[in-house]
């Protein structure tokens, strides 16, 4: 299968689960779709420091795997995220050492970490993609609220304001508030919301 490279778009609360992170990957060329990725506060912390070029007082758990990798020459290549099951994103890391390159499974969330500190690529399929991914219009711009308060509310207000239950609107409904969902950069209700519109097409 073709491999599809992404990059890093956000990292925000989840607004959903208390405690995790939705971690917002992008597609670096084609639709630009964004795949929303469910983290928890450790990983999403571990990502974010390295993203931020930040220095902790002492080693994280992904700086010591770098650290162990580099004093043995084990290098990173790339990161793919090979399979959605259930919800559940599955990675591997695809590692070299020598002329020796092996493949090891791994959490999503983890993958990403050490990605940012290898400064490897990281690649999904297009299965997955068409599963799980949100396709923004041309209109819509992943940008930071110049208010984040005004944001807050207007998210707050969305929420407040969509039913709880999806599987009792009609398809025009449904893309209505995925656009929303899509306009306040809440990816991941937009992905529930998309799973729902491709479980009525599928049918």
């Amino acid at each position: 299968m073709e491999k599809i490279e992404l990059e890093i778009i956000g990292l925000s609360y989840s607004q959903t689960q208390t405690g995790a992170y939705a971690l917002v990957l992008g597609e670096t060329t084609g639709n630009k779709r964004r795949l929303p990725i469910i983290i928890g506060g450790f990983e999403a912390q571990a990502i974010a420091i390295e993203l931020e070029s930040m220095t902790p007082s002492r080693p994280l758990t992904h700086d010591l795997f770098k650290n162990l990798a580099d004093a043995l020459s084990i290098n990173l290549q790339e990161v793919i995220i090979y399979n959605l099951v259930e919800g559940i994103f599955y990675a591997k890391l695809s590692i070299q050492q020598g002329d020796e390159v092996v493949e090891i499974d791994t959490r999503t969330s983890d993958a990403i970490a050490l990605a940012v500190r290898f400064k490897c690529p990281i690649y999904t399929y297009e299965f997955i993609l068409s599963s799980a991914g949100i396709i923004l219009d041309e209109s819509q711009k992943l940008t930071k609220p110049e208010d984040e308060d005004e944001d807050d509310d207007m998210v707050e207000h969305a929420s407040e304001n969509k039913p709880k239950d999806y599987a009792q609107m009609s398809l025009t409904e449904l893309n209505g508030v995925l656009q929303a969902a899509i306009e306040h950069e809440n990816y991941e209700e937009a992905s529930k919301i998309k799973a729902e519109i491709d479980k009525r097409n599928a049918n």
